[in-house]
């Protein structure tokens, strides 16, 4: 720690790089001799980051709408035939690195979940008659989203590492959920 005064004001400085701008005067104080005991207490802490692609029908329409309600707020895309997404799913992980591996997860094993919740649940299906989740729920990315994250959830085998699934409907459109307030039914 330095303590240093600045017209009778004392300033502290823990462990880093202060910038103080005073009557048009820079003091930058650096202060780099950490000890080393507190570089190694605590493995760094990395986002990791996998993408796959599934490409998906669905209708966007509520049974709790009339028709006209329903055509009203999703338009063409409540098209009684449905439509389809080429969606990018991006998944990440928040942790760790482990010392005796080197990595947050293995990409291997975060394949193989994606594979389970992502690929072999959704691609080449109809979300809205082929997903049970859907049955009640209206198949927006918004519950598309949270609907890959309780999955992922349920089969990791570390679920406190997921930190975020990203659904990217069309290069415009992108939901993207963090937990809480999530629902299983």
């Amino acid at each position: 720690m330095i303590i240093f005064k600045v017209n009778s004001v004392s300033y502290k400085v823990f462990d880093c790089c202060i910038l103080f701008i005073y009557c048009n005067f820079y003091i930058s104080i650096y202060y780099l001799d950490m000890e080393k005991s507190m570089l190694n207490t605590q493995q760094p802490y990395v986002y990791l980051t996998r993408s796959e692609f599934v490409s998906c029908s669905h209708r966007l329409h509520s049974s709790l709408l009339s028709e006209e309600e329903n055509l009203k707020i999703y338009g063409k895309c409540n098209n009684k035939n449905g439509h389809g997404h080429n969606y990018k799913i991006k998944v990440t992980l928040y942790g760790p690195i482990k010392e005796e591996t080197g990595m947050v997860m293995n990409l291997t094993t975060l394949r193989d979940y994606m594979k389970v919740c992502v690929v072999d649940a959704l691609d080449h299906k109809n979300l809205d008659m082929d997903v049970p989740w859907f049955k009640n729920k209206v198949s927006t990315a918004e519950n598309l989203v949270v609907f890959i994250w309780n999955s992922l959830k349920l089969v990791m085998d570390e679920p406190q590492l997921l930190y975020e699934v990203k659904v990217q409907e069309t290069d415009k459109n992108v939901a993207f959920y963090r937990g809480g307030n999530s629902y299983l039914n």
